[in-house]
């Protein structure tokens, strides 16, 4: 996040796209209501007819996929009726005209057409957004999960800069993450091309300072994402693999495809605090420790590095994650594996990732910092781009719009999106574990519009199978104006109903991040037995 969770309900517009907040961040979902009780403005663009529709000043139903041009058409209104910041994208930003031309391909009969939502209302939206500020913009995996996911986060920036929106209070381009601490993962190299602080792996000054830190000789190529790795996997290109804390027989698209993956290497360890449905493939399963079994830091959505500290001791074998890597590390012949507590840890973070530079356990003794704190003195930094961006200038990206990989057509008539429960997390790993959750989220659900179930016949609670190219899937159906006609709606949360054995794995061809969130399906009726 550019700003911090406590701006938001500060905020005299919000913009909530592509983000279930109420039941994926339950936490911040009642700052935005509380935000929108005390007057603040806000607009809800979701395919779905979520909670947060019932609290919003105005909700832009998009098709699913149509994020851009959405996006895109509000950008044109703005323009057009003079209400960008002039004296913001002169001073601070660049590339404005050729994104201004880019404009010019997203009339708003076209927007209209390509989303679904009246022009009226994008007027709307567009004069509330730049009129109502301080205005921040969230949005989450509505966004990103399509393989024009970084189209979609580009135009999210585009519209805070066009209105100076950015680098204030209560303003900002406010993604929220997915996942407890996949900030803080990111920020720490979990990713095929950087090191910590997303210090690039292509940069040989950078390579050497790791390497003459720790003694080895660095890869200098981009290595491979979780579903490249995979596929390599399944090609026999990749032989072994080590996965700690990941469930993809049920978390990553075309899921089958992935277990077979799995299936197809000589050599799979799992590391995890359960069972998962991936352990069970494993040659090797190492127990971990949960959070309340260990100390270390999160770093939360707002770049929020907070201690957590052992409740209890590890039952049973489980170890620290960091402590199990340590020790297989050392048995292998690595040198500088020999940390005794992660205070140590966090030491090197530190020297050797600028964005973490001042930060220390000492310090986090008296309360959470926020990233960037480069020295020890630094206060932290709640809100980032208040002079200027991290690379200069705010770069304008001229977008195009781009469909869907997969469309419904005469075979797949339907689109099939992705959501989550309010009681379940990820994979159910830990949550389907707990009996009260159970009572009140027990199985899986196909979320149908009244008018595609009559015209299917399908009754509320009746059993069908839902058909992708890739897989079939048994669940029950849930007859709901919540979900919009040729639409439907599943979690993915139930080994009982795998849901992403339907999603499709194209990905992103920037942030390789597969479209969850659109794919072609079928319902059929199953017969009775």
């Amino acid at each position: 996040m550019t700003n911090s969770i406590e701006e938001i309900e500060h905020a005299k517009c919000i913009l909530a796209i592509g983000t279930n907040t109420t039941y994926a961040h339950p936490v911040i979902g009642m700052k935005v209501k509380q935000a929108s009780k005390n007057g603040t403005k806000l607009i809800v663009a979701n395919p779905r007819e979520i909670e947060l529709v019932r609290h919003a000043d105005l909700w832009l139903q998009q098709k699913p996929g149509s994020d851009v041009a959405l996006l895109m058409g509000m950008m044109r209104v703005i323009v057009e009726e003079d209400l960008l910041d002039r004296d913001f994208i002169e001073e601070k930003c660049e590339d404005f005209d050729a994104f201004k031309d880019s404009l010019k391909e997203f009339d708003l009969e076209r927007v209209e057409e390509l989303t679904g939502i009246p022009k009226d209302k994008i007027i709307e939206a567009a004069r509330i957004y730049a009129t109502d500020t301080p205005s921040t913009i969230l949005y989450a995996m509505g966004i990103t999960q399509h393989t024009h996911g970084t189209d979609n986060v580009m135009a999210t920036a585009n519209l805070a800069m066009l209105t100076g929106n950015v680098g204030k209070p209560s303003t900002g381009v406010n993604p929220l993450r997915g996942q407890n601490n996949v900030q803080g993962a990111c920020d720490m190299g979990g990713l095929p091309n950087v090191f910590t602080g997303y210090q690039a792996v292509v940069n040989e000054e950078i390579r050497k300072k790791f390497e003459n830190a720790w003694g080895a000789q660095l890869p200098g190529e981009i290595g491979l994402t979780l579903l490249e790795m995979l596929e390599a996997a399944h090609k026999k290109e990749i032989k072994g693999l080590y996965l700690i804390g990941e469930n993809p027989v049920l978390s990553d698209p075309d899921a089958q495809h992935a277990q077979e993956s799995l299936e197809t290497l000589d050599f799979l360890v799992v590391q995890d605090i359960f069972m998962s449905e991936t352990a069970q493939l494993a040659d090797v399963v190492l127990p971990s420790a949960t959070f309340a079994e260990k100390d270390g830091t999160f770093t939360n959505t707002d770049r929020r590095v907070q201690r957590v500290r052992k409740a209890i001791e590890p039952i049973g074998i489980s170890k620290s994650d960091w402590w199990i890597t340590c020790q297989i590390a050392q048995r292998m012949g690595a040198k500088g594996f020999d940390f005794e507590k992660p205070s140590q840890i966090m030491e090197e973070i530190s020297g050797l990732t600028p964005s973490y530079g001042g930060i220390s356990y000492d310090r986090l003794e008296d309360g959470s910092i926020q990233w960037p704190c480069p020295t020890k003195d630094h206060p932290g930094t709640p809100i980032l781009h208040t002079e200027k961006f991290a690379r200069g200038k705010g770069k304008f990206i001229p977008l195009e719009y781009k469909p869907p990989a997969e469309l419904p057509d005469d075979e797949y008539p339907l689109i099939l999106t992705t959501e989550r429960s309010l009681y379940h997390f990820h994979t159910g790993t830990m949550t389907r574990k707990v009996r009260g959750l159970n009572v009140l989220d027990g199985e899986g659900m196909v979320e149908i519009n009244p008018k595609d179930a009559s015209q299917l016949d399908i009754s509320d609670g009746e059993m069908i199978q839902v058909i992708s190219r890739r897989g079939a899937v048994k669940a029950k159906a849930k007859v709901t104006d919540v979900s919009p006609v040729n639409v439907v709606s599943m979690n993915f949360h139930f080994a009982e109903s795998p849901t992403n054995q339907l999603t499709n794995p194209a990905l992103d061809p920037v942030a390789k991040i597969p479209e969850f969130k659109v794919c072609a399906v079928r319902l059929e009726k199953v017969a009775a037995q």
